[in-house]
């Protein structure tokens, strides 16, 4: 059986403990983090986000124990520096046109050509790399693997608030990240000469420099050797993304173990996911999706539940299941969003008390 080796990235909200506001604060934390952490922190183009990442993790606990201590090793540097940080999709009511651009070509680049959808893209994700060196199996797995984006998706919910508004979505940050191009669920490709063809013709034509700057939900890497996953809000529990990032690698694990068994899963559509897509951004895992194979609407939870069933059966090799565990636990006590939501309205609608919890739950665990 192939590694699946884990990557996980996380980007977090540096705040202001006593305005609660996004604070941005000329990447002192990356300064600092540099000296100890190396370049597992890195800065982003706004500069109240700071993003971390695991080192290449042999299995899913290994990705805890590295994750969880960059989340402590930030917090620890925020705090050194009056400030705190905190884990949301997006920020409850801080405006993007009070934040501060990181100066970097790179960044200025992309804002010159994105102009608002660049500077309003002001949100805060979970990346999570499987590893697969064989390109052309690795496309088979991402054009399979995007059946079940929805699905995770709508457990990492956590962001159903926007500049001071309550959304009605559970995730409003896939709709903030929808003004860029090349994002969302990718088309499926024949093989990696076809990927291929289709990243040197956007070379050609000037739409990108490189192929970094296709943004889809789930993503052959150009450069690694992984399938990264890109559509998961960041969670407020750290426990809660290495349940997705285990998640995300027992599918590559399964739909590789049917790949050598002569079996695959059903091709669907890229507007047919995106129909799911839409209602896990909307209803999180209070919906319904749309179960393709019986062409039926099911409960949320119902089809989440039926993914573990399809699972089962790689996730004890690659040593997860305490792990998966927490999936149902967010089944029963709601997502980062569901728990958010209840936060706000339990007291009196205070956004300070909510950014408050906010904060405080990004520390459990660590």
């Amino acid at each position: 059986m192939e590694k699946f080796t884990l990557g996980v990235e996380e980007e977090y909200m540096v705040i202001d403990p006593v305005t609660r506001e996004l604070k941005s604060h000329d990447q002192k934390i990356v300064e600092i983090a540099g000296f100890s952490m190396k370049d597992q922190v890195k800065a982003e183009m706004h500069q109240a986000v700071v993003e971390v990442g695991t080192n290449i993790c042999r299995d899913v606990s290994e990705a805890h124990a590295d994750i969880s201590q960059l989340r402590k090793g930030v917090s620890q540097i925020a705090k050194s520096l009056g400030l705190q940080i905190g884990a949301a999709g997006t920020h409850p009511f801080s405006h993007w046109t009070q934040q501060l651009i990181t100066p970097n070509p790179r960044y200025d680049a992309i804002v010159n050509e994105m102009q608002e959808a660049a500077r309003s893209n002001l949100i805060f994700g979970l990346h999570v790399h499987v590893g697969i060196a064989d390109k052309n199996m690795a496309i088979h797995l991402m054009n399979t693997a995007r059946y079940f984006l929805p699905h995770v998706y709508a457990l990492s919910t956590n962001s159903p608030f926007w500049e001071g508004r309550n959304t009605g979505f559970k995730s409003f940050r896939t709709k903030v990240f929808d003004k860029f191009p090349r994002t969302g669920v990718p088309d499926y490709f024949n093989d990696w000469d076809d990927f291929k063809n289709y990243v040197n013709l956007l070379i050609k034509t000037g739409c990108i420099d490189n192929a970094k700057k296709i943004w889809w939900d789930v993503r052959v890497h150009p450069f690694f050797d992984t399938i990264e996953f890109r559509i998961c809000d960041v969670p407020l529990l750290v426990d809660e993304s290495i349940a997705i990032a285990a998640l995300f690698q027992a599918i590559v694990a399964k739909l590789y173990k049917l790949r050598q068994q002569n079996m695959t899963f059903i091709l669907y559509n890229r507007a047919l996911i995106n129909e799911n897509k839409w209602r896990a951004s909307r209803y999180g895992i209070e919906g319904k999706l749309i179960d393709f194979g019986k062409q039926e609407e099911a409960d949320s939870r119902l089809l989440i539940l039926e993914l573990l069933d399809f699972v089962d059966d790689v996730v004890d090799e690659l040593g997860s299941r305490q792990e998966l565990e927490n999936i149902k636990w967010m089944l029963q006590n709601g997502t980062g969003a569901d728990r958010q939501l209840a936060h706000y309205y339990a007291n009196d609608r205070n956004f300070n008390s909510l950014v408050d919890f906010m904060i405080q739950e990004s520390y459990v665990g660590l």
